[in-house]
């Protein structure tokens, strides 16, 4: 496990979509990057496991992915203030909103002041999917298809690894390039800022569709935190 020596400091930290439990969530990375950090709030923003992929046969569970956990209780025993908003493929949780588990709070959604004294409401954003529902991304992301394009950016990770080169995301490219995808980004962001201004805020933080963003449109400003 990686030495705790916090080198970045930071006011909130946001992450979502790590789907722990499939074999394509990057423990490792995200294990690393929280034995480095200090922050006052962190937000774990959905889809932090994959009840999904645990309800059958194909479910991945390294003991990276418990050292993960026990970093993020580590945090919460810090006085690091740990918001869970799960998503959909974690809906299990949002059983307990409310509650508090290991020292992690439990939320259906979370609306946190900015140190600029901004409002920004955290969700994980399936809430939109009603919305984009009709794109045929939607189909092709839940079908073999989408596994089998995973598959290949491990094997493209793997490869990399072994030649000593840094971390490219072949499924991300991918997507960038498929026109489908990008239309159905672009009407996911216009459904979460439309939802950010009908509840009177100037942030809104989501994650769901694996695909990291930062933009300002007319005042309000949209924020994806990806995937890892």
């Amino acid at each position: 496990m990686p030495q705790h020596n916090p080198a970045l400091t930071y006011r909130s930290v946001f992450i979502s979509d790590v789907h722990l439990g499939t074999k394509d969530a990057r423990a490792e990375y995200l294990l690393d990057f929280l034995a480095h950090v200090r922050c006052e709030y962190l937000f774990l923003n959905g889809d932090v496991f994959d009840i999904w992929k645990m309800k059958t046969s194909r479910w991945h569970w390294p003991l990276l992915n418990t050292l993960l956990l026990q970093r993020v209780m580590e945090l919460a025993a810090q006085k690091t203030q740990v918001i869970y908003v799960p998503g959909n493929h974690d809906e299990f949780f949002r059983d307990y909103l409310g509650s508090e588990l290991g020292g992690v709070q439990i939320h259906r959604d979370f609306i946190h002041s900015l140190a600029d004294g901004r409002k920004a409401l955290i969700l994980h954003g399936d809430e939109f999917d009603g919305v984009v529902r009709h794109n045929r991304l939607l189909k092709w992301m839940g079908n073999a298809g989408y596994e089998a394009l995973m598959g290949l950016n491990r094997a493209s990770t793997h490869i990399r690894r072994v030649l000593g080169k840094g971390y490219w995301s072949l499924s991300l490219a991918i997507k960038n390039q498929v026109p489908n995808a990008r239309v159905y980004i672009e009407k996911f962001e216009a459904a979460a800022l439309r939802h950010a201004r009908e509840q009177g805020v100037d942030v809104i933080v989501c994650g769901h569709i694996h695909h990291a963003n930062l933009r300002e449109d007319a005042g309000v400003t949209y924020a994806n935190s990806g995937d890892w």
